[in-house]
Formats: C-alpha cells, structure tokens, sequence
C-alpha cells in the first residue's frame, strides 16, 4: 500500500513539473509572436517598395523592347515598300509574293493600330495590282500576234484559231493562284484592303474577257467574210460554201467553249457562277456580233438565188443543240446590249435552223411557181410560153441536182425533215405545222430515212406535176407538148440517183415515164396510124371505106389518098422533130433507145402491112409508095 502511494506522490511530482514547463513553453511561443509581428511591421515597408521597383523595372523592359521592336519595324516596312513599289521582277516572282504575304500577316497582328495597319493595307493592295500588271501583260501577250488564214480555219476544227499559248501557262498559272488567294470581302471582310483588291482583280477578270474576246473575232472574222464574199460568187459550190459556213459555226462554239474553261481556270477572281457568267458575257459580245453580222450578209447575198442553191447551204451547217453544247452560254446571263447573251446565239442558230426548215417547202414553192403561165425560170430558164420548145428545163436540172446532192448532207437533211414533222414541207395543201403525214403513197413513217424518202417523192411529184401543166396548151402546142415531157420526165428517170428512191417513188417515176410516151406516140404518130388504118381517118377529114375495099369498085384513089396523107403527115412529124428534138441530152442514150424501137416497131411495121395490103388489093399501088418500109425507118431513126 505503501508503495503504492509512493508512487502517486511521485507521478504528482511529475505532473507539476510537466504543468511548469507548458507554462514556460507558452511564455516562450507568446514571446515569439510578439517578435514576429513586430519583424513583420518592420519588413513591410521594405517589401512594398520592392514590389514598386521591380513593376518599374518590368515597365522599363518592355519600353525598351517595344523601342527595340518599333526601329526594327520601320527598317522591314522600308523594305517591303521598296520591293512592292518595284514590282515583281523576272524570276522573283516567288520573293515577291512572298513579301505581300508578309504584309498579310502584319495586318493580322496589329490590331489596334489603324495607322500603320492602313499604311500596310494600301501597300498590300499596291501589290495586288502589280501582280494584275503583270497578268494582264501575260494575257495580252498570249491574244496577240499574226491572225490564222481562213483556209487554216476551215480545214482543221481540232486546231482552234484563239487557243491560248500553252507556253505561257507556267508563267501565268502561279500569278492565277496568288491571286486568287488574295483578301476579298467574300473571304476576309475585316480586311482593310478587301474592297480594293477585289474592285482591281474584277477590272482584271472583265479585261480578260475583253481581250479574249477581241482576239477571238480577230481570229475568226477573215472566215466570215470570206464565206461571205463567196456566198455572193455564183460560181462557188453552194453545198461547199454551206458546209463551210457550218464548220464556222462549229469554230465558234468550240472556241466560245474553250475560252469559257480558260475564264475558268485563269480568271483572278475565285471561280463562282456570277462572276464567270458576267465576264463571259462581256467576252461573247463581240463574237455575236460578228456572228449575227455574216449570218445577215449571207442572207441579203442569197435572196435572189434558187431554193435549191440556198437548201444545200443551210443543211449543211451542223448545229448542236443547245441543250446540249457543252458551253454554259446559258449561265452568261449578264447583258450584252439589250439582250442576254445566250438570247443573241440562240436567236442567230434558230435563225439557221430556220433557213434551213424553211428551204423545202420554199424549194417545192418554187417549182409550183415554174408552171404559172407568165413564170419566167429562175437562173436563165427557158420561158413556158415558148409554145414550141422541149427542152430539158432549168428547175427539172435543179431537181435533180437538189437530190443528187442530198447523199452528202444525207444526215443533216433527215434530221431537218424529221424535225419539220413528215409532210409539213407541203405547206398550203392541207398539212399542219406540227402534224405528221400518215405514211401516204405506200411510204411506211418512222426513221429519218423514211421521213427523206417521202420529200423525195413529193419533191418529184411536184416536178412532173409542173412538167404536165406546163406541156399543156396555152403553154405547149399539143404534139411540142408531148415531147417536151418526155424529154424532162426521162431526164428525170436517167440522172436521179436510185439509192434515194423508195420502190414507190420510183413506180411514180416508171408510171409518168409511160404516160409520157403514151402521150408523145398519141400526138405524133396517132394521126399516121389513123392515116392508113382500115377504120375511117377522123383526122384526114373524110369517110373512106375500109382498105378491104381498096383496089375494086373503083377505090383505088382512096388507096392514093391515104398513101399521100400518110407521107404529108409523116413530114410533119419529121419536120416538128428537127424544131423540137427528142431525148437529144447526153445520159439519156438508153430512154433513147426504148423510145425510138417502140416508134419502129409500131409505125414502120404497120407501114409494111398496110404497103402489102395495098399493093394486094390495088392496081400497080407502087406508083403512090414514095418511100418504102426501110426508107421510112431509116428516116425514124435519124430522128432519134
């Protein structure tokens, strides 16, 4: 127990002593502070003025560094000034652009300083337009120097006569680029510049245009004159003069076509529909004009030619449609005079195409006009009312070269029918415009080549049907008549080409071909058969009995009589051949040939007979035969 007490009276000790020495440690920590707050009001002032001396110190440097800075800005902007003013030089294009980005970039880190930022705007825009100096000199260069011959035109289509120099294309193509990239209000409207370049790269672009564009005509206008001169020629091919002006007009909208890619890719301004449409309007002006001039003179030069000299020269011209030529004259929407651009070629090809549509009911008009009774042919041919006259005419020649002429513009000339619609070309006899035919005279429809298989037949028909009008009395006396025909419907029959005939066009051909030397054997050689028939001779003016009775009876003056009438009339028929000569065209040897054994075999064989019935029935008949069988063969042959 005691120990125990000991040892509480020890840990009491303890304690207390532990109690004496928290009290000094608290007195320690409480010293302490004290010190420290009065350190801390003593350094306090110290601390503030370091903090003033470094922020000025910090003010300094950076006073420094902008003086620094600002010199050596003065010292760059010196010498970008220096190398814009100057220009780009030969084979420093590079450097060139180079400083103008610099100048960009400036700009965009200098907010804030109007001054200096307008300074570096106008030198950018100064650069802008030296570049433009240069590009415009560049394309200048490449529209520019000795035009191509019109025969160089005409003969190759694949070699445009305005194609830009590809030389100059690595010189101009990187100018093109930075250009393009340079700040306009549709890409950088913040900057200051942006008006300016863009109002210098547009005046570029419409230069562009117009230099094109002059260079264009330039190159095209010695073929237009000269295809104007020779549509006034009489002696030039009209189907030759026809396809050349086609293959010009081919030249034309290949080259508006190339031009519209070039505008494309060497246009200043970034590629957009409005800005390439403008300036290829600007760029079409001229060439529509020129267009629209040689299609005019051409016109007036063809108004007092035949039809089918102006036929051949319209159907040639192969035009595209314009729903599918590759060139956008369609997105040229801008003005070019009071017209659209695509307004103005539109217009000139649909006059083309106008002229052409409208040549073949002209040609069949023509024809019809051949037969009225005053009608005087077109291009020197002979008068219908020359009563006498049976020759070949000029417009039944002009048929058949219009058809002989088809096989070389045989595409152009169906798809022209195929568009006027089958028959339309008949105007003013019951056909509608827009209507199709029903396929009449055994003519299936369909194909182009049906469609030019009926012109052809109606274009014949309308030839034999003048033909006939103008065979017949006042215009023709009967017998003239009959050989006037059928020299023209055999003309017709020999030199039309048979590869163009349908088999019924061709029976119309065979069928009139029979009809005619029906009529020629009937107006000629009728009244001799009727001279010496047994049947009473209407046409000798008496009523003389049969030759049965010749020789009794006292009949044998009827047997003179009728030998008489028949060499007076076989004179007749002699004598009107020399006026009127029969089949005497070179080509028609073998309708020739028909006609003139037809003619034997009828008037010489019944001659023989009538010789041996006269010389049974009569007394001595021989003294009437002034000529025999044989002499008046030989006489009809000479006739042939």
């Amino acid at each position: 127990m005691d120990d125990e007490t000991a040892e509480i009276e020890l840990l009491q000790q303890n304690l207390n002593k532990t109690r004496q020495i928290s009290k000094r440690m608290t007195s320690i920590l409480d010293s302490f502070d004290t010190r420290i707050a009065k350190l801390e009001k003593s350094i306090l002032p110290l601390y503030t003025a370091s903090q003033i001396l470094n922020r000025r110190r910090g003010n300094i440097d950076k006073t420094l560094e902008k003086i620094d800075d600002v010199a050596t800005r003065e010292e760059d902007l010196s010498a970008e000034e220096s190398l814009i003013l100057r220009g780009p030089q030969p084979g420093q294009l590079h450097l060139y652009k180079e400083a103008v980005e610099r100048l960009n970039a400036n700009i965009a880190f200098k907010a804030g300083e109007s001054a200096e930022i307008a300074k570096i705007a106008d030198l950018v825009e100064t650069g802008a337009k030296r570049l433009v100096q240069l590009y415009t000199k560049i394309v200048a260069e490449g529209s520019s120097g000795p035009t191509p011959t019109p025969e160089r035109i005409n003969t190759s289509l694949l070699s445009l006569p305005s194609t830009f120099p590809p030389t100059l294309l690595p010189t101009l193509t990187p100018i093109v680029k930075f250009l393009r990239g340079m700040p306009i209000p549709a890409t950088h409207p913040s900057h200051p510049a942006a008006q300016g370049i863009a109002r210098t790269l547009t005046d570029a672009q419409r230069g562009f245009a117009d230099m094109r564009g002059s260079w264009s005509v330039k190159c095209l206008d010695a073929q237009g004159k000269r295809l104007v001169v020779r549509a006034g020629t009489s002696e030039t091919d009209p189907l030759q003069t026809g396809r050349e002006f086609g293959e010009w007009v081919e030249v034309i909208l290949a080259t508006a076509d190339e031009e519209y890619k070039l505008l494309q890719s060497l246009a200043p301004l970034p590629p957009s529909s409005s800005s390439i449409a403008s300036s290829f309007a600007l760029f079409l002006s001229p060439i529509l004009r020129l267009f629209n001039s040689c299609l005019e003179l051409t016109r007036s030069a063809n108004e007092e030619e035949p039809a089918a000299i102006q036929l051949p020269r319209s159907i040639s011209v192969r035009m595209p449609p314009l729903a599918t030529t590759p060139i956008r004259i369609g997105e040229a929407d801008a003005m070019v005079g009071d017209k659209s651009g695509s307004d103005i070629l539109k217009e000139g090809l649909t006059t083309l195409r106008s002229l052409c549509l409208r040549s073949f009911p002209e040609f069949l008009a023509d024809i019809k006009l051949a037969a009225l009774p005053t009608a005087v042919g077109k291009g020197g041919s002979v008068n219908v009312n020359a009563d006498v006259s049976t020759k070949v005419l000029d417009f039944t020649v002009e048929t058949v070269k219009y058809i002989s002429k088809i096989p070389e513009v045989e595409g152009a000339v169906s798809a022209a029918l195929l568009a006027l619609g089958d028959g339309n070309w008949k105007m003013g006899e019951g056909i509608q415009v827009g209507q199709k035919s029903k396929g009449g005279d055994g003519l299936e429809e369909g194909s182009e080549n049906v469609v030019l298989e009926h012109f052809i037949h109606d274009v014949i028909q309308t030839t034999i049907t003048s033909l006939q009008t103008i065979s017949r009395p006042p215009s023709r006396r009967p017998a003239f008549g009959a050989i006037f025909l059928l020299n023209n419907v055999a003309y017709l029959r020999a030199f039309l080409p048979a590869s163009l005939l349908a088999p019924p066009t061709v029976e119309l051909l065979q069928s009139n071909f029979r009809t005619a030397k029906a009529g020629y054997f009937d107006s000629n050689f009728t009244p001799l058969m009727q001279a010496i028939s047994d049947a009473p001779s209407s046409s000798a003016g008496n009523t003389s009995s049969s030759l049965t009775s010749l020789g009794g009876g006292g009949k044998s003056g009827q047997v003179k009589d009728k030998f008489a009438r028949f060499y007076e009339l076989f004179e007749e028929v002699v004598e009107r051949h020399r006026v009127g000569r029969l089949l005497d065209e070179e080509g028609v040897e073998r309708e020739r040939k028909v006609v003139e054994e037809e003619v034997v075999g009828i008037v010489v064989e019944s001659f023989r007979r009538f010789c041996v019935k006269a010389g049974g029935k009569g007394k001595n008949p021989q003294k009437y035969i002034k000529k025999t069988p044989d002499d008046i063969e030989s006489e009809i042959r000479s006739l042939f």
